[in-house]
């Protein structure tokens, strides 16, 4: 019956559709252009850095040494230009929920330098009426596969997003902030599950860090022992 399948339905690139030795590949022009990120990178934010990577060194880049998040560590799979911005659009956008599970894959193989292991993995929230209109939450979805594939438990309704706020797109950070201020806040049932536990917060794309930075506030203060922070993507200049 596989072995049928594959021949009506053969393994296809997930970005162009061009056949691929694999379910849930890229095929090797997309991989290309996928900007898929490696080497020696910001613990913080995932940001890629020049140079090669040192042995059990944490290193930061400029705009982390100036103003540091709130979380622990970041790790991202690609950054969001060409392909990359073109695969996480698919998902959020364009009804391919199905992406999640070989994106939370790669997610997953991304977290390992976080030592994830014991910690929930918490999804970013979306607003109900946004969430009705788009009719899932891609943080969400990729949340699953994540907590699915390292085998960590997934409390996809810890944070909520009480009001709505306004696109972000073409927001500088401390506009970004401002608009979320108070924005995102841990459920009130949910807040003992976070006492003492360790967080991986998942989100589809970090941009300059203002989403994640209120969500990530939120669980400390409701008692998680410390948060780190896994996105798909994340934008970069002139990386």
């Amino acid at each position: 019956m596989q072995a049928l399948l594959q021949v009506v339905y053969p393994p296809a690139c997930v970005s162009c559709g061009a056949l691929t030795d694999t379910d849930f590949a890229l095929c090797p022009a997309c991989w290309a252009e996928a900007h898929l990120i490696s080497g020696l990178v910001c613990d913080l934010c995932g940001l890629p850095l020049p140079g090669e990577e040192p042995e059990g060194a944490q290193i930061h880049c400029d705009a982390c040494l100036a103003l540091a998040p709130p979380w622990a560590r970041g790790r991202a799979v690609l950054l969001y230009r060409d392909v990359g911005a073109k695969l996480v659009l698919a998902l959020k956008a364009h009804d391919r929920a199905e992406l999640a599970k070989p994106f939370g894959q790669w997610m997953a193989r991304a977290a390992a330098p976080l030592a994830p292991g014991g910690a929930i993995v918490v999804p970013v929230p979306l607003h109900w009426r946004r969430l009705w209109a788009r009719r899932y939450n891609q943080a969400a979805l990729l949340a699953q596969e994540v907590g699915r594939a390292l085998g960590l438990e997934v409390l996809p309704d810890v944070l909520l997003r009480p009001a709505p706020t306004p696109k972000l797109e073409g927001l500088g950070r401390g506009a970004r902030e401002a608009a979320l201020a108070g924005a995102l806040a841990v459920h009130p049932r949910r807040g003992a599950a976070l006492r003492g536990r360790r967080v991986l917060l998942v989100d589809d794309v970090l941009t300059t860090g203002a989403t994640l930075s209120a969500a990530t506030v939120a669980l400390r203060r409701a008692g998680a022992s410390e948060v780190c922070v896994l996105t798909l993507a994340r934008t970069a200049k002139d990386t």
